[in-house]
């Protein structure tokens, strides 16, 4: 009898083990695949980074105020030093990078601001060079004048490009019961709602976006919406997707997703993503 009980025992434990030790092998390759996700996130994050850089060069070539060359060489040297920190940061250092995510849209939004007042400026030269096409003395000087505009525009195009990107701010994570109230903890949740609000920027194009949003578990998986989309040469599976008319105004959504199986607290991230790009992210904590 004893025997049947000891082998019953080691059976049970062998079974236990073989099942911690797939968790874990699960679980590392969960932290894997987050650790690649982060470290992509942090590439495309240096690469805009140099992009800005370089069109603040771009911009002082063709510039003759001595005072706007002055301001963007200041904010040329501070998005430098931004990018400097950004390489020296390892992405899995979550917190610094949400600080120059953050510090990433704020140039953004300036280069945003000179691209507009550099666009202004452009027009009102355009409209003097207008004038003078009326006097035929003139006209081979205009036609040359005017050459040398649709270069600068062209060039100009591909700032506004990227002063077009979309920014999601004010993001939140709730999870609600069956009546829909909001809970502390994580395992009364019968829906998760994810709200933001997608900033104003009159440099985008208005039309219709597909915005999608990934809810990573603190287990390191994705709450799976049923799709994919494309993001930086991949294929990431999204939780909840949704089609807006963008008219280039600050624009609030509020997202859904149901819950099917028992989720448990921790650390849950949300990102958000829109034209190929990620516009916004943030963490919650959820009791157990």
């Amino acid at each position: 009898m004893n025997k049947k009980i000891s082998a019953a025992v080691i059976v049970l434990l062998l079974g236990g083990m073989a099942f911690l030790g797939y968790s874990l092998m699960q679980e590392k390759q969960a932290n894997r695949d987050m650790q690649e996700l982060a470290a992509l996130d942090k590439q495309e994050m240096e690469k805009e980074y140099q992009n800005f850089a370089a069109q603040y060069s771009e911009m002082k070539t063709y510039i003759k105020n001595d005072s706007l060359i002055a301001e963007l060489t200041a904010e040329q040297e501070r998005t430098q030093k931004l990018l400097e920190e950004l390489k020296r940061t390892h992405a899995s250092d979550a917190a610094e990078i949400t600080r120059l995510k953050k510090e990433l849209a704020t140039v953004r939004a300036v280069l945003r601001s000179y691209v507009i007042q550099i666009d202004s400026l452009n027009r009102l030269n355009q409209s003097l060079q207008d004038e003078n096409d009326s006097v035929r003395a003139k006209l081979e000087q205009s036609n040359q004048q005017n050459q040398e505009l649709a270069t600068q525009k062209a060039s100009l195009s591909e700032k506004v490009a990227i002063a077009a990107q979309l920014d999601a701010t004010n993001i939140t994570l709730s999870a609600l019961n069956k009546k829909g109230k909001t809970e502390k903890y994580m395992k009364h949740a019968k829906t998760l709602g994810v709200g933001f609000t997608i900033t104003k920027n009159v440099t985008a194009t208005n039309g219709v976006r597909t915005v999608y949003v990934r809810v990573t578990t603190p287990e390191g998986e994705v709450l799976d919406g049923g799709g994919t989309f494309a993001y930086s040469g991949k294929q990431l599976a999204w939780s909840m997707k949704k089609d807006i008319e963008y008219t280039g105004e600050e624009t609030s959504l509020m997202l859904y997703w149901t819950v099917g199986e028992y989720l448990g607290g921790g650390q849950y991230n949300v990102s958000i993503f829109c034209d190929g790009q990620a516009i916004g992210q943030r963490n919650f904590t959820f009791n157990k």
